[in-house]
């Protein structure tokens, strides 16, 4: 397999990670503010924990933010990683997506946060979400209760994009009945493969009873050391059971990662010039040309 430099784009006849010809993306145009209509909803789901998934949610935002597009992101994990990641403590909020899920008197207005990102805005989450599991089960409609909050706000917005947490139960249930694409970000590791196939089953289920609109957008590899024979391999693999369905993009392991978090910012204005903000700037292109119109 033909290895790149991660310091730089590939051009479009060039192999990238994933052993493909990676695809000639324009540069992505400037939405108008007068057609935003209805945002694009994005559930970035994997039982597993640990994959990427809020990494990818905050940089893949703020890169799409970077784009003139106004993004939305849904902290919808009771550890509050993502919010932790945009520089909120958990333990300080008075108000979060919990309250907008279980009390009709909360505004969405009182829970959203403006971040350091133009463009790019937070629904919070601390662990008072953990109990929303088993408050949502005597609710009627139980699995819409996400749908109803964001339904108050999706003509602000061009995406939304929704972290969740690692498992399959009814907060993730709930992200999915709302939304329109599913992205499973996939730690590229033997162990990790084997959760796809129950991944998949639950997004065949909800598609069959909740939410027959629901897609799936694709799958990115996350965590990936072309070093190792071990990433090489497992990245065949998946490209090999899901073909196109993989994005070209691949995020490798960086040290930068981590460094954000305790920044609390996305690495596209940490380190904007860095191999990682540039992947996740590559990946918004993707995104972008599987989702015309967003």
């Amino acid at each position: 397999m033909t290895s790149t430099n991660p310091q730089t784009l590939p051009e479009a006849d060039e192999l990238g990670p994933t052993g493909r010809p990676l695809p000639d993306l324009p540069e992505p145009t400037r939405p108008d503010p007068e057609r935003r209509k209805h945002a694009l909803i994005i559930a970035m789901c994997n039982q597993k924990g640990g994959v990427g998934k809020t990494t990818t949610t905050i940089n893949l935002g703020a890169a799409l933010a970077e784009t003139g597009r106004k993004v939305l992101l849904v902290d919808f994990d009771p550890q509050g990683s993502l919010s932790v990641g945009l520089g909120v403590s958990p333990h300080t909020l008075e108000l979060s997506i919990y309250n907008l899920l279980l009390s009709r008197g909360t505004s969405i207005d009182d829970v959203l946060i403006h971040t350091v990102v133009d463009g790019l805005d937070l629904l919070p989450s601390n662990i008072d979400l953990s109990a929303a599991e088993v408050q949502l089960v005597s609710e009627v409609a139980r699995e819409q209760t996400l749908a109803r909050v964001l339904a108050k706000v999706r003509d602000r917005y061009d995406l939304i994009l929704i972290d969740c947490a690692p498992s399959l139960g009814l907060l993730t249930v709930n992200a999915l009945t709302c939304s329109d694409k599913v992205l499973m970000p996939l730690e590229l590791e033997f162990f990790a493969l084997r959760g796809i196939a129950l991944l998949t089953d639950t997004i065949e289920k909800v598609q069959e009873r909740l939410n027959p609109h629901l897609q799936r957008l694709g799958i990115l590899g996350t965590m990936y050391d072309a070093r190792t024979l071990h990433s090489r391999e497992v990245l065949e693999r998946v490209v090999e059971a899901f073909g196109d369905e993989v994005f070209h993009t691949v995020i490798r392991r960086t040290i930068k990662f981590p460094e954000t978090t305790v920044a609390g910012e996305p690495i596209t204005t940490y380190a904007p010039g860095s191999p990682g903000a540039e992947a996740y700037r590559m990946l918004a292109r993707e995104v972008l040309a599987r989702c015309p119109g967003a």
